[in-house]
């Protein structure tokens, strides 16, 4: 379509009419799109269903040239684009569990200008031959989108260390286009604490961000914690709770994909119509399931946390965590692929009383969480010792094994600036690395052997401390 130069609000109004069917945006909706089009920063915060993606798929198909979007799971990615490519729209995903003809065909679609989204990882955005091609000069780039962008703290240190380097993406990119170019930087989220969003504007280095700030509370979400004794407990307490829900659309959440086939295994032995999912799944597979339980042909499904994040179903009627997240964060996240409806739904968590004695597999989890996460950073501590004081990423990831991970663990920490993408330098730095995923697991497990109502815990939690003040929300089990 046209450039964003000239771009009306009529047009906006217009194209949203003709491509969602909506007759007018949900408040911010509209502020965020005249934002980005607008080519500033933004940090938006909105609570899951809320209709982030429409906010910068709009924009991106309002103007020429490309929009990347960087994107953390793959069935998040396939999801997105394929409703938009429902819909007619240039959109893109690369990914490496991609045939090498559709690879090749998207890197074509790319360098021909034919794209107006493309989606990707951000190990996949700084992949040589992706990063080539978004570096040439006639190339126009509009904006970079950070979705689900809690993912960069949740993962960023240490389960996926490309996350720390993307803020020396923009600059890099700045340097082969044309001067005067703009690429806006935005970053959404359903959840992300004061200490998170932080860490968000910092990595990123968004510039003077215009902020939205939703408090994540949802008024038809019933949240509600079980205690159980013993492993045998909590399948009965789930059972329980299925055959109360039966014929309704649910999840239930578990964290490995161990447990996820096991649990879903069982249920089938009992009769129960159900599947196992996880990130180990080929693409197919995923797909198959998902299409499955949207078309309402399985009730509910057995899922570790690659199942969630995007998919959306307006009436799913329930969620369990078998297992608690380690993060509250990752429960919220979960939470909301409930109620989207509008209508009331329940949420429930399953963990074993705080001592663990007959069922210690909470602890135990907790545990190994706390453990991986020390040794990595004493590991870090280590490394730095043999590391070249300026190097170039690849080169170091070569020679040891674990420099990806130190590299983002002092970048973290204030140690290491970014000089581009893919080279680093090594500065004497001033902040004590705290260890924000340790603080982040306290946090959740406070949550669930929490007196007061759950609502406004996580209110609080989130950085909503005025909302939450003298707050109860009156349909949590705390409350009740």
């Amino acid at each position: 379509m046209n450039n964003s130069a000239k771009i009306s609000w009529n047009d906006v109004l217009i194209a949203f009419q003709e491509i969602w069917g909506y007759e007018n945006f949900r408040s911010p909706q509209g502020e965020i799109i005249e934002i980005l089009l607008a080519k500033k920063d933004a940090l938006i915060i909105m609570p899951t269903g809320g209709g982030k993606s429409i906010c910068f798929q709009l924009p991106a198909l309002l103007q020429t040239g490309l929009t990347l979007v960087v994107s953390p799971l793959v069935a998040l990615m396939e999801n997105q684009v394929q409703e938009l490519r429902q819909r007619n729209l240039n959109a893109a995903l690369l990914h490496n569990e991609l045939p090498s003809w559709q690879r090749r065909k998207t890197l074509q679609a790319l360098e021909q200008q034919k794209l107006r989204l493309l989606y990707l990882s951000p190990e996949t955005l700084l992949s040589l031959p992706v990063w080539q091609r978004l570096c040439q000069p006639q190339l126009t780039i509009n904006g970079l989108i950070l979705d689900e962008a809690h993912c960069l703290v949740q993962w960023g240190e240490t389960f996926r260390p490309a996350y720390r380097r993307i803020g020396a993406v923009r600059a890099a990119l700045l340097k082969s286009k044309p001067a005067g170019t703009k690429i806006t930087l935005a970053a959404f989220t359903a959840t992300a604490d004061p200490l998170a969003q932080k860490t968000i504007r910092e990595t990123l280095q968004l510039n003077q961000p215009a902020v939205f700030l939703l408090d994540p509370y949802r008024s038809n979400l019933n949240p509600r914690v079980r205690l159980i004794w013993t492993p045998q407990g909590r399948k009965q307490q789930l059972l329980k709770f299925i055959k109360e829900k039966e014929k309704t659309a649910g999840l239930v959440y578990v964290r490995s994909r161990r447990d996820s086939e096991n649990l879903a295994a069982w249920l089938q032995q009992l009769g129960y119509v159900t599947a196992s999912y996880h990130a180990g799944l080929g693409a197919e597979e995923r797909r198959t399931i998902e299409t499955a339980w949207i078309e309402g042909k399985i009730p509910f499904v057995i899922c570790t946390s690659a199942f969630g994040m995007g998919i959306n179903k307006p009436d799913v009627r329930w969620v369990v965590h078998f297992h608690a997240p380690l993060l509250l964060s990752e429960y919220l996240q979960e939470i909301g692929r409930a109620g989207r409806d509008g209508r009331t739904a329940e949420v429930m968590t399953l963990v074993s009383e705080p001592t663990g004695w007959l069922d210690p597999e909470d602890k135990q989890r907790q545990k190994f969480f706390a453990d991986k996460m020390r040794s990595q950073h004493l590991q870090a501590q280590q490394l730095v010792k043999k590391l070249p004081k300026t190097g170039e990423v690849d080169a170091v990831t070569r020679q040891f094994s674990d420099a990806a991970i130190a590299l983002s663990l002092l970048h973290s920490s204030g140690k290491l600036n970014w000089l581009d993408p893919f080279h680093y330098t090594i500065v004497s730095g001033t902040k004590n690395q705290s260890l924000t995923q340790l603080h982040a697991a306290k946090q959740m497990n406070q949550y669930l052997f929490t007196k007061q109502c759950r609502w406004q815990f996580l209110l609080h939690a989130f950085g909503f401390n005025k909302e939450a003040a003298n707050w109860r929300c009156g349909h949590c089990d705390n409350c009740q």
